[in-house]
């Protein structure tokens, strides 16, 4: 029979746990000893699977004799239960004076972290919380957690990554950050960030990497069934949407040149179709995508790469030529430094079995060029 008292009755902490204080704080000049201290901050509207994935990844780490290498605990800003984004709710054993002991903290996703992109504003407790984190202590985010420790001035002129669909809204409210919304993750010493979901396996697998070497990872990864390291490097693979050919800025001009990427554009051309110079556009381009126009027409031809070798048979060589790289060698070279793998190998992946190849020239997704 289903227990009928309210949630705040069942989500307790166990009599068993409360006798496990947090860890006491370490003074800056002692010598670290034990396993490596990790603290993860479950905010309210904590998506579940990113909550978990610390304790799944880093918790299968050990050494020899099974000693683990990290201690992993679950803080919440009050001590209290929290609503997950399903439809349950966890109960955690620390407040937020696990913070002031921890070596690593990680920021999950969560609603407070939507909170911010609507506002830009911190939640008081989010900040309360954090003021306890002692300096030098690492911080790590997965997915939207980047808008947190964003929010809290931590990514202030450091490299940073987010999930893809947030990435406007994140440059938006935070353009000090240097932000790249094509990679998994971004490593700047003791500050990570990650893309969305998955993606924070795959930082918490490079995390034991970095802490304890390819061996520790590579068995945590045998351990947990996922790939020790994805192929294609970081890229994040994303499609963004296309730029609106009625908009204001340089949108029109990018519009037009995501129809003629076969072509070689020139950036006078590209000013012109903008009504700009070549100075003010280059900067209004900057200002509005975050890259060149010379940058940007590469990634643009990377994409539209990518939609041929996923949905067509044509050869490396021919799609090279569609796409405005010219030869197969200036595209491979293209390709492996934007998303980290061969054509070869990207299309080995993406290709779906049983799925009939499309003529190229049937007309392309509107999801393939970024804004």
């Amino acid at each position: 029979m289903r227990d009928a008292r309210p949630m705040a009755q069942l989500c307790t902490r166990s009599p068993a746990r409360l006798t496990d204080p947090p860890w006491p704080v370490r003074r800056a000049d002692a010598p670290r000893s034990g396993p490596h201290r990790v603290a993860v901050l479950a905010l309210d509207g904590v998506v579940a699977f990113e909550l978990a994935t610390p304790s799944r990844i880093l918790g299968s780490a050990q050494e020899e004799g099974e000693q683990p290498l990290y201690d992993i605990r679950t803080c919440t800003v009050d001590g209290g239960p929290v609503q997950t984004s399903s439809d349950f709710r966890i109960c955690v054993d620390h407040g937020p004076e696990l913070l002031a002991g921890a070596d690593t903290v990680i920021i999950p996703a969560s609603r407070e972290g939507r909170l911010i992109i609507a506002g830009g504003r911190q939640p008081a407790g989010v900040a309360a919380a954090l003021a306890l984190v002692r300096p030098g202590t690492r911080m790590v985010s997965i997915c939207t957690g980047a808008f947190v420790l964003a929010a809290a001035g931590l990514l202030d002129g450091r490299p940073a990554t987010t999930h893809w669909r947030y990435s406007e809204q994140f440059r938006r409210l935070f353009p000090q950050v240097k932000l790249d919304p094509d990679v998994l993750f971004t490593d700047d010493g003791d500050v990570l960030t990650s893309g969305g979901v998955a993606s924070g396996v795959d930082l918490c697998l490079h995390i034991l990497r970095r802490d304890h070497g390819t061996g520790a990872a590579n068995l945590a990864a045998r351990t947990c069934i996922v790939p020790p390291w994805r192929e294609g490097g970081q890229a994040q693979f994303v499609d963004l949407p296309v730029p609106d050919p009625g908009g204001e800025g340089t949108a029109p001009a990018r519009a037009w040149a995501l129809e003629r990427l076969r072509e070689p554009l020139a950036l006078r051309e590209l000013a012109a179709r903008a009504g700009m110079s070549v100075r003010t556009f280059t900067r209004r381009f900057r200002e509005e995508t975050g890259l060149s126009p010379v940058q940007w027409m590469i990634r643009q031809r990377c994409y539209r790469a990518r939609d041929l070798l996923e949905r067509t048979d044509l050869t490396v060589d021919r799609i090279a030529t569609e796409v405005g790289f010219g030869t197969a060698a200036s595209m491979r070279k293209h390709l492996q430094e934007n998303l980290g793998v061969a054509p070869s190998s990207y299309r080995k992946t993406f290709r779906m079995a049983g799925v009939d190849a499309v003529s190229a020239d049937r007309p392309r997704s509107a999801h393939v060029a970024t804004v």
